[in-house]
């Protein structure tokens, strides 16, 4: 079951697998919001977690794929009557295995520089005779073996350390009911989530992919394909039935999609839940 989280009304999933799930297998793409731990100041390429929208939430929820769930409020650790009477023998335990790691990364980088320079054993003995020639000395060079590497010192702070994305013990977490709006979880209820959400999980049953159109100014963009691969086909912007659309909004919209190359569709909700859409295309002076 995939566990999706929740935090200041946002849903993020960290576990890999579960990504990697939800993409694949259910067409959810959703955004990576996570800095990457060698590269913390860029945001070009962002890692875990995953930030979905409350309507590809809702899609899983509803869909029987995934639980809505809270992590427990963390306690202070200034009160020293509220900490782990067991935390000091976890901080040696997680000590000692930082060790043991260092030692095996030691070992294996001393293992791999050696048979490197075995592997150049002939270029060195080559290079050492030249320069002995240049000395102008007699005799023949003395050769000596490339190193073994046993003196091989790796830093410390070079060492790899895995850094885990989700959490390492078991914790008691609560499970959030997506049908009754709540602080954390606000939407269930409100006329334009739920119009958005008949609108989303309608194209996603048409085949579409559908991820945020902030980013061009409309509710959603469509792909017919992966996002990685395809471009989007169209902008969807959503509005409700019994409101209408100003002439300047509209031409907005036409003027918007056709600067980007793409459709413009305006989204709206029966009353019996069935979603209309009108494409709008600029078509210019002839």
């Amino acid at each position: 079951m995939i566990r999706i989280y929740l935090l200041e009304g946002k849903a993020f999933v960290w576990n890999y697998a579960d990504v990697w799930r939800i993409r694949e297998e259910h067409r959810i793409v959703g955004v990576l919001v996570g800095a990457l731990p060698r590269k913390p100041r860029q945001n070009v390429r962002l890692g875990l977690p995953l930030e979905l929208l409350p309507e590809e939430a809702r899609l899983l929820l509803e869909k029987g794929l995934a639980i809505l769930v809270k992590s427990p409020t963390s306690q202070s650790l200034d009160d020293g009557k509220s900490q782990d009477p067991l935390l000091p023998g976890k901080v040696a335990a997680y000590e000692m295995e930082l060790e043991e790691n260092y030692q095996e990364q030691l070992r294996l980088s001393a293992k791999q520089r050696k048979a490197v320079l075995d592997s150049l054993a002939d270029r060195i003995a080559q290079g050492r005779a030249k320069k002995w020639q240049r000395k102008g000395e007699g005799g023949d060079p003395l050769v000596q073996p490339a190193e073994s590497g046993s003196g091989f010192v790796l830093p410390q702070e070079s060492m790899m350390i895995q850094l885990p994305t989700e959490r390492s013990e078991i914790t008691q977490e609560e499970e959030v009911d997506w049908h009754v709006a709540a602080q954390l979880w606000p939407y269930a209820g409100q006329e334009h989530h739920e119009m958005r959400y008949c609108i989303f999980r309608d194209l996603w049953e048409r085949g579409y992919y559908v991820t945020t159109g902030s980013k061009f100014g409309g509710d959603f963009l469509i792909y017919p394909g992966d996002p990685m691969r395809f471009h989007a086909h169209y902008i969807a912007l959503c509005f409700p039935k019994e409101v209408p659309i100003s002439l300047r909004d509209i031409i907005s919209a036409g003027r918007l999609g056709t600067n980007v190359k793409k459709t413009v569709l305006l989204c709206s909700v029966d009353q019996d839940g069935t979603v209309a859409y009108t494409s709008l295309r600029w078509s210019g002076m002839q």
